[in-house]
């Protein structure tokens, strides 16, 4: 490194590769001297492309189309636009244009990767990657060239930190995360601290490169604490802009400052904190901005909020208004709004806790000096002084807000202290003075603001936590050349040759320790040093020297200083003196040749601030503004604030610095921009550094638009192209054997290859054929070092052996063709000639069978005219023949016919006669029998007319034909009953005349026999025959109302049966109807059914994932709380801390999560109260817990409530009740019935009493026992005995409502039969006369009957209220049924109006519309019945399981009461006997045993120890532990088992994180636990496979549903925790299994060179596609023999594949080196053998393979063609799986094997993107590697049964005692 310096200093600037001197980039280039060791007529021959200079694009490029030989002074070139140019050469100079490099290296990810280095060769890389294929990160050597594409871009994301993290740099595609992953990666291994420079133009992307930088470090390091450093960064960047940003003539935002964000790390590597220095502050634009351009943007902020109310007192107004901030013109940006602007800062400043007050003094600070700015210097007659107006409100104001004395303040602005040895005077200024010194008060006053708001931003990113390591972020300004350079531009440049000798250095540095790792001879490379530009600068008595000396002299002037410049410095090689100016200076900088101009070099240097001024500031009345001023000794006119940095690095400067001239020199600017540049000089030079540079590819802010000119300037200044220079200086190129050797074989011989085994040796032979000259390359330990254009030279013979090889191809092909091609013609010829002469011959043989066909048909033709003649004669003779013999035969016929006619007459006229007197008398048959049917028809027709005309007003009266069936049916039956009840009484009528009969017959003999009186004989005669009159009419009338109902009965059965055939013909027509209307709708209903599922489903897709999400978080939390806890632990156990009462153990959390989740609880609201009031805190559960309980006890309290009511109303009807049977108590014991009634309610009475004493007696236990013990554990059990006795007290009242139903009805039956018998005497006596009705009756009799007949009044009266009120409520109930009914009618009305609107086929599918949607919901009713019931069932089942616990408990205490309940107790012990002769499948432990089981068989247990017995043992062995608990109604015990279990195995996993076979073996067992508790439940759903056996081992006493919701929501966490571990272990493989690996060989042989890592990148272990597939069958193997269910094996398996299927895409869409056509190849190939192990492992149903279909398209797609729109609708058609960014990504990244082969043209991806405009693709690029499929666990039933399970030794589990 001296060496190469002391180069430098000599000023011998070494030939790097042509390119011309700096200062003139355009120049002329030289031959390289790579290119001398060849002939130059072997590289510039016709075809080879080149370089040559334009004015507009820079660099233009041509090709030879003539070869060049030595003394040409011109080169012939033909232009891209096809035109002709001869390019003149200097054969002297050697001045031939630079040749260009390969298509197949165009593009390259890193521009050393080259084989021509130079400057056209790197700005065409850079626009083809730019444009063509949109990548804006390139690399060069060491330095990521970031190019601004002023549009947001998708590369940003957390899957993109993801995918860099952990990758070396050289693996993926150039990327800013990249170089921060190496940054972090050197950080953690080598324990050095890092530094990420980045530089560039203003607007050229820096902010937001550092921005990406840090985000990447937050995501990668995981702040350890609460407090996220990268948002506190991120929001001190609204405070930052606003103080220190400023609109330019380049940039609306532009920095303004310099800053330097060190992160910092602890040993674990996790962000702790930050720290923030800043160089450079322009303060100069504080006082005056150039044409075009702002202040800082915080004072147009200020201005465009000053109408808040808060800022009335800042006096402001707009900016225009303001000197300060109206200088440059226009004050407003477009699209930028001050005022939200201003909000955000303010914002920023609370978040960073900046108080209300000081930000109030902060903007008080801003108005005054916009304030200052305005103040009136008014200059007196003599020009030695001024005046300020007495009335000059700005000044009054900047008082006030600065709280000073105006006087003081306005005397002290006009006047200076000179202090001399004697005395001191007090001089006034001119107004040129005054001026110059408000500004510099200005410009002091906001840099000592600017320090403060940098010191209060580091104190909110400082921590208190030791930092280990940092990564520095460094924003800092680039280059800059204006028109006008001042002393901010000078300072600036300096910094920038500083950086940049740094950069130098480094580089050099790294080609150094890369060639002494490979073990290649070190020669000294000479680079450019800038050292003497820097002494030019810093060193003594240079320009800064000379500055301050300037600023010393009294009267110095920019113009002396100018004078000692050119006579100091004017021999100096990078000092220049303008020809037509004597104030200005040109440097020579490393960059470009920069005219400062002098004037404003010393004022700005001086900074001067008067002192009493100063001093006027530290006495102002508010504290923060004379704190601002009392810290300004050390930090006087913008120090950096930087000395606050939490980092204790110890950092020795890599040289001497150079020392001050003189002590005095710190007060000025630039010295104290020395020292801070080389405090950060030195801390870079402690760190390992990282470069970024920034380009701005145009000034107009156009996205993707590159301007060459602009570019170029840009990498000439940032240094991109020395690290080209530096790079080609040396062996630029560097190959690996092996990649040399798959490459470069095609010039090997056979030879050569087959005596050589090894390749290094056959590499060597090849060059030492090839290359002539050895210091051309040199050979590493494992890569082959070339100089420049060396490999291009190889790519040349290359493919002049590949065009070679070619010709000799299309040659003998050629000549094939040919052959192929004569062959083919003579044989046609011989085909033709055949064909010719055979058709010829048959020609000739044709000829011969016609004349030969001729004569045949002449005489043929002869003889069948001669025949037809002889025919025609003998046709006419037969002809004349025959007509003569018809003649004769028919006159012989007329005459017989003649005589059979006469006989036919005779026989017609005689049939004639008999037929007409025969049709006579049929006549008048005929007339008779019509009038007598006639007649007969009458009748009939007058009775059908009568039974229509009823039956028409019957079907009048009636609407529907079925009420009118039931209504005839009722009347029948009445009728019936009517008819019966009047032969009942028509019979007692009968009977009682014949006995009355009797009796007056009996009368009348005793009255003959006392008098013989004929009077009273013949009166009773009388009576008797008008009894016998009445009997013989009623007799009469009984036999006409049987008859009538008769005749009535025949009629209505008639009707009924016409009815119900008309009913059953329109239930035919209904159904037939029916089932064409369903015939119709069912293919419809059944696709919208499966559409429906189909939608169903995938919604139980995402409620699934979105669960099992939360489940996760939820042990994340844990996770996290436990690990607090471990740390509250630490500190506990530290003097001076005490623990938190707050921190719980997560085992005990997890242990109350159960109980409270499972216990159903129910309590009053007072209760709830108390409860709380006592401290629900103690108790350990979550707030969500809590909750739930809350509601659950709500509802519990509702019901409870409900039930009171219910029972409040029984207690009010059987107070009723009482009161009557109170009534009747005079009357039970003659009416045995009304007292067995009044008894049983009397009875209900009293036991509705008791039940509500043993309510409100459970009550107060519930409220005192929370009082006494504040256990949540007793309040839910008494909240569950509460509700027991709640259920039991319900049943027991609904029992009673129906005893009380039965006693109704039966007083009523009873009172309806004693009012029916007393109406039926009342009428017998009111129709029949009684001799003895006037018979004396007993007083006492008729007092007894008339209270018996009160009593039953008053009886009868309360029923009938009772009726009364029943009736109303049916009748309310009715009435609403009847709305609803008729608002239902309404509304089909409707539908049917609407319906008859539609065509015929609307009203038929309107019709299955509304069939569907009415037997929809039916079935949701019947659904919601069903749950009901069966809801009901399970309570009723609860109630049955308690019920009979109480009847065995009662049983066991009540031995002897029954001689029942002893025979019942007998049986039960003789089945306790019969059970305990063979194993029950339960398991006995105690209670203090607990412990040791849950450590045996759970904490302590290793799979391989049950690994020879049944799969799942230890879930067997806790379910039979669990059924025994349950077994003997212990609830207690089963809860505290379960949760132990659960908590036992969340301890083991923790503890086994990354143990795939413990995870896999307790995910087995938790879920076999899981199906157990399913299997056995006593739910008939889960009992379908069951044995009788296996339901004999169910489930008694408890419901245990919550619980397997706990432990499937474990089961979830294992699960994730077992895809977590086999990822972590699978990742690692899949890139260079899947990608890299050669499984085909010979496929990779012709790949391109790629990027040059970095040696410093860790060296990665390389996997061949068997690791993957053998680790895939460990997996497959621990889970198969550990039990695992098939479908969740084949769920695991799905997850894995999609992550290799994720981790393989990204990495392939950030990779160019891998997008090629064997890639493709190789990579299909490889997943089809992953395809081939899951059908191996039967695994190829569980969706696997659907997985992997986009990284399958992908290879697809790099082995399609691409060149027309057919190819492209090809791609879009198969690539469906993909998206659109990630088609257009492969298609840029794809990379020719060979220069054969073309690129993918920009209009061919065009065209794929307007194929795919119409697809909604989300915009994200790479897949989520982490997503996470929601695991579903299937019910699987176990067919073993409990009694089989043998427990091995070897567990140590004796103290379970089999049952």
């Amino acid at each position: 490194g001296e060496g190469a310096r002391a180069a430098g200093r000599a000023g011998s600037r070494p030939p790097f590769l042509g390119c011309a001197p700096v200062a003139a980039p355009l120049a002329p280039p030289r031959l390289r001297p790579a290119c001398r060791a060849m002939s130059v007529v072997e590289l510039y021959t016709k075809y080879t492309r080149v370089w040559i200079p334009d004015p507009e694009e820079v660099w233009k490029s041509a090709e030879i189309i003539k070869d060049y030989k030595e003394g040409d002074r011109t080169l012939h070139l033909k232009l891209e636009d096809d035109t002709v140019l001869e390019y003149p050469i200097n054969p002297e100079a050697n001045e031939l244009p630079f040749l260009r490099n390969p298509d197949i290296l165009v593009g390259e990810n890193d521009l050393t990767a080259l084989s021509y280095l130079h400057e056209p060769a790197v700005l065409h890389n850079l626009k083809v990657r730019f444009l063509e294929s949109n990548h804006i990160y390139t690399y060069c050597g060491i330095v990521l060239v970031a190019i601004n594409p002023y549009e947001q871009l998708p590369i940003y994301g957390q899957d993109v930190i993801y995918a860099y993290s952990g990758q070396n740099m050289g693996d993926m595609d150039p990327h800013i995360f990249a170089v921060a992953e190496e940054a972090y990666k050197q950080m953690a291994r080598d324990e050095k601290n890092q530094s990420i420079i980045v530089s560039g133009e203003s607007g050229a992307g820096k902010t937001v490169s550092a921005k990406y930088a840090m985000r990447f470090f937050a995501s990668v390091g995981g702040s350890s604490s609460e407090t996220n450093i990268e948002e506190k960064v991120l929001a001190s960047s609204p405070i930052m802009e606003s103080i220190g940003n400023a609109k330019t003539t380049r940039n609306d935002n532009s920095s303004r400052f310099g800053k330097y964000i060190q992160i910092g790390f602890d040993k674990r590597y996790h962000i702790i904190g930050a720290n923030m220095r800043t160089y450079l502050l322009e303060k100069s634009r504080v006082v005056f901005q150039a044409e075009d351009e702002r202040n800082y943007h915080i004072f147009y902020q200020l201005c465009a909020s000053a109408g808040l109310p808060e800022f009335k007192d800042l006096s402001l107004t707009s900016a225009e208004d303001f000197f300060y901030t109206a200088q440059g013109g226009d004050t407003s940006i477009d699209g930028v709004d001050d005022a939200s602007d201003f909000e955000k800062t303010r914002q920023a400043f609370t978040l960073l806790g900046v108080k209300e007050s000081h930000q109030m003094t902060i903007f008080k600070i801003l108005a005054a000096i916009l304030h200052l700015g305005n103040v009136d210097f008014q200059s007196e007659r003599d020009g030695e002084s001024c005046t300020i107006p007495k009335q000059d409100e700005h000044l009054r104001n900047f008082c006030r807000l600065l709280g000073v004395e105006h006087s003081q303040m306005e005397h002290w602005l006009r006047h200076r202290k000179l202090v001399t040895t004697s005395e001191t005077y007090i001089k006034p200024m001119s107004i040129q003075q005054v001026v110059n010194a408000r500004n510099a008060l200005a410009k002091h006053i906001y840099a000592q603001l600017f320090n403060w708001i940098v010191q209060h931003v580091n104190k909110a990113l400082y921590t208190t936590v030791k930092q280990h390591s940092f990564i520095g972020v460094l924003d800092i300004y680039g280059f800059e050349t204006f028109e006008v350079n001042s002393f901010e531009q000078f300072c600036i440049n300096y910094a920038n040759e500083k950086l940049q000798q740094q950069f130098n250095l480094h580089v050099f540095k790294l080609e150094q320790e890369e060639y002494m790792k490979e073990q290649i001879p070190w020669t000294l490379i000479d680079f450019y040093d800038n050292q003497p530009c820097i002494d030019l600068i810093e060193a003594k008595l240079g320009i800064f020297d000379l500055l301050d000396e300037e600023c010393k002299v009294p009267k110095g002037t920019d113009e002396n200083w100018a004078q000692k410049l050119y006579d100091r410095h004017g021999g100096s090689q990078h000092f220049q003196k303008p020809r037509m100016s004597n104030t200005s200076f040109i440097v020579v900088h490393f960059a470009d040749k920069v005219e400062y101009q002098c004037e404003g070099f010393l004022e700005k240097n001086r900074d001067t601030v008067y002192e009493e001024q100063i001093n006027i500031l530290k006495a102002s009345k508010y504290p923060m503004v004379a704190d601002l001023f009392h810290d300004g000794k050390d930090a006087k006119g913008g120090a950096p604030s930087g000395k606050g940095t939490s980092s204790k690095v110890h950092i020795r400067s890599a040289r001497p610095t150079v020392k001050a001239a003189n002590k005095e020199h710190k007060k000025t600017v630039g010295h104290q921009f020395r020292n801070s540049l080389h405090l950060l000089m030195e801390t870079l030079n402690a760190t390992t550094p990282h470069y970024v540079r920034c380009i701005k590819p145009n000034d107009e802010k156009l996205p993707f638009s590159f301007d060459p000119k602009r570019a170029v300037q840009q990498l000439r200044a940032c240094g991109v192209l020395e690290t080209i220079r530096i790079s080609a200086a040396g062996y630029p190129s560097r190959w690996t054997y092996h990649d040399f050797f798959n490459r470069y074989r095609v010039l090997m011989k056979k030879r050569d290859l087959s005596k050589k085994a090894d390749k290094k040796a056959i590499c060597k032979t090849l060059l030492e054929n090839l290359i002539k000259d050895p210091d051309k390359f040199q050979f590493g330990r494992t890569k082959i070092f070339f100089r420049a254009g060396q490999v291009a030279y190889l790519e040349k013979l290359r493919a002049d052996k590949f065009r070679s090889a070619t010709i000799m191809i299309q040659k003998t092909v050629r000549g094939w063709l040919q052959r192929l091609k004569y062959r083919r013609m003579r044989e046609a010829a011989i085909q033709i000639q055949r064909h010719t002469r055979g058709h010829l011959a048959r020609r000739l043989a044709d000829r011969l069978r016609r004349t030969k066909a001729a004569t045949v048909l002449q005489k043929q033709y002869r003889m069948l005219r001669i025949r037809r003649a002889y025919q025609m004669i003998r046709q006419a003779a037969i002809t004349i023949q025959a007509f003569t013999r018809g003649m004769f035969v028919r006159r012989n016929f007329r005459k017989v016919l003649a005589e059979h006619k006469a006989v036919i007459i005779q026989k017609n006229v005689r049939a004639w006669l008999a037929r007409k007197h025969f049709l006579r008398f049929r006549s008048a048959a005929v007339v008779i029998q019509c009038y007598f049917r006639r007649m007969k028809a009458r009748q009939e027709l007058k009775a059908l007319k009568i039974e229509a005309r009823s039956a028409e007003h019957l079907k009048r009266l009636n609407v529907g034909m079925e009420n009118k069936v039931v209504q005839l049916q009722r009347k029948i039956d009445e009728q019936n009953k009517e008819y019966k009840l009047l032969n009942e009484q028509l019979t007692t009528t009968a009977s009682a005349h014949s006995l009355e009969l009797e009796k007056l017959k009996k009368e009348l003999e005793q009255y003959r026999r006392k008098s013989g009186d004929g009077n009273q004989i013949t009166s009773l005669q009388e009576e008797i025959d008008s009894l016998r009159l009445a009997l013989e009419k009623a007799h009469g009338e009984r036999k006409i109302v049987e008859d009538t109902y008769m005749k009535e009965k025949d009629v209505l059965r008639k009707r009924i049966s016409d009815l119900e055939e008309e009913n059953a013909l329109l239930k035919e027509e209904k159904e037939a109807l029916n089932s064409k209307i369903l015939r119709q709708s069912e293919d419809e209903f059944a696709h919208n059914a499966a559409e429906e599922n189909a939608l169903m489903k995938k919604e139980l897709e995402e409620e699934r994932f979105r669960y099992q999400n939360l489940v996760k978080e939820y042990s994340r939390l844990e996770q996290r709380y436990d690990n607090l806890r471990d740390e509250m632990t630490i500190v506990k156990h530290t003097p001076g801390h005490r623990r938190n009462p707050s921190n719980q153990s997560s085992l005990e959390s997890d242990s109350n999560y159960p109980s409270i989740s499972t216990s159903e609880v129910g309590d009053t609201e007072d209760a709830i109260q108390q409860v709380e009031e006592m401290g629900l805190e103690k108790a350990a559960m979550d707030m969500t817990l809590f909750l739930k309980l809350q509601k659950r006890v709500r509802e519990l309290e509702q019901e409870r409530r409900k039930l009171q009511t219910q029972l409040e109303k029984k207690e009010i009807e059987n107070k009723k009740s009482q009161v009557i049977e109170m009534k009747n108590e005079m009357d039970l014991d003659r009416d045995t019935d009304l007292a067995y009634n009044s008894l049983k309610r009397q009875e209900l009475e009293s036991e509705n009493k008791k039940l509500k004493n043993e309510l409100n007696e459970l009550r107060k236990a519930i409220v005192d026992r929370v009082a006494q013990n504040n256990s949540s554990h007793d309040v839910q059990d008494s909240y569950s005995l509460l509700l027991n006795q709640l259920k039991s007290a319900n049943e027991e009242l609904e029992v009673r409502k129906e005893e009380v139903l039965i006693l109704r009805t039966q007083i009523i039956k009873a009172a309806q039969q004693k009012d029916a018998g007393r109406n039926m005497e009342s009428n017998i006596s009111m129709q029949t006369s009684w001799p003895n009705s006037d018979k004396h009756v007993d007083p006492e009799d008729a007092i007894e009957a008339y209270h018996g007949v009160c009593q039953t009044n008053r009886l009868l009266e309360a029923q009938l209220q009772d009726q009364r009120r029943e009736h109303e409520e049916e009748v309310e109930i009715l009435k609403d049924q009847i709305e609803a009914l008729r608002e239902e009618m309404e509304k089909q009305q409707d539908i049917f109006y609407q319906t008859l609107q539609l065509s015929p086929e609307a009203q038929v599918e309107f019709g299955i519309q509304q069939e569907i949607t009415r037997l929809t919901n039916e079935n949701l009713d019947l659904k919601e019945l069903l749950e009901k019931l069966e809801k009901n069932e399970r309570k009723l089942k609860k109630q049955l399981k308690i019920y009979m616990k109480k009847v065995q408990d009662y049983e066991a205490n009540h031995v002897s009461v029954q001689p029942e309940k002893q025979e019942h107790e007998l049986t039960r012990q003789v089945a306790v006997q019969r059970k305990e002769k063979e194993f029950q499948g339960m398991l006995e432990y105690y209670k203090e045993d607990e412990p040791l089981l849950i450590r045996n068989l759970i904490t302590e247990l290793k799979p391989q120890m049950v690994s020879a017995t049944v799969p799942c043992l230890p879930a067997y062995i806790l379910y039979m532990c669990i059924r025994h608990a349950d077994y003997i109604n212990d609830d207690h015990k089963v809860h505290s088992l379960l949760t132990s279990t659960i908590n036992g195995i969340k301890k083991v996993l923790k503890k086994h994180n990354d143990d795939f076979e413990m995870t896999s073996f307790w995910l087995s067992n938790a879920c076999r636990l899981l199906h157990c508790l399913k299997q056995y439940s006593g739910d008939m759903g889960f009992m379908t496979q069951n044995t009788p056996k296996q339901n004999e081992h169910c489930l008694k006493n408890f419901d245990l549903t919550e619980y397997r919701q706990v432990l499937s929501d474990l089961s979830i966490q294992i699960y994730q925790q077992l895809i977590k571990i086999a990822e972590g272990v699978l990742q690692p493989m899949i890139v260079t299994a899947v990608l890299e690996n050669e499984s085909i060989q010979g496929l990779s042989g012709v790949k391109p060179m790629g990027y040059r890592k970095r040696s410093s990148s860790m060296e990665e272990n390389t996997y061949s596609l068997e690791a993957i597939t053998r680790q895939l069958n460990t997996f497959h193997g621990v889970m198969c023999d550990q039990g695992l269910d098939p479908e969740i094996i084949q769920q695991v398996f799905k997850q894995l594949f999609y992550m290799i299927n994720a981790v393989a895409l990204n990495n392939l869409l950030l990779r160019k080196d891998v997008c090629s056509w064997s890639t493709g190849v190789q990579l299909r190939f490889n997943i089809s053998q992953l395809e081939e192990w899951l059908r191996g492992k039967n695994l190829h149903q569980s969706g696997a393979v659907e997985t992997m279909e986009p990284l399958i398209q992908a290879a697809q797609l790099l082995q399609l063609k691409k060149k027309t729109s057919e190819d492209a609708e090809a791609i879009c058609t198969l690539c469906t799986s993909l998206t659109t960014q990630q088609i257009v990504k492969i298609l840029n990244l794809y990379t020719p094997v060979n220069e054969f082969e073309e690129r993918v043209t920009v209009g061919f991806i065009r065209n794929i993107q307007a194929h795919l405009q119409e697809r909604n693709d989300p915009p994200q690029l790479l897949l989520d590697f982490k997503y996470m499929f929601p695991v579903l666990f299937p019910f699987s039933p176990s067919s073993l049964t409990m009694d089989s399970i043998h427990i091995p030794a070897s567990l140590n589990l004796e103290f379970l005692n089999k049952v």
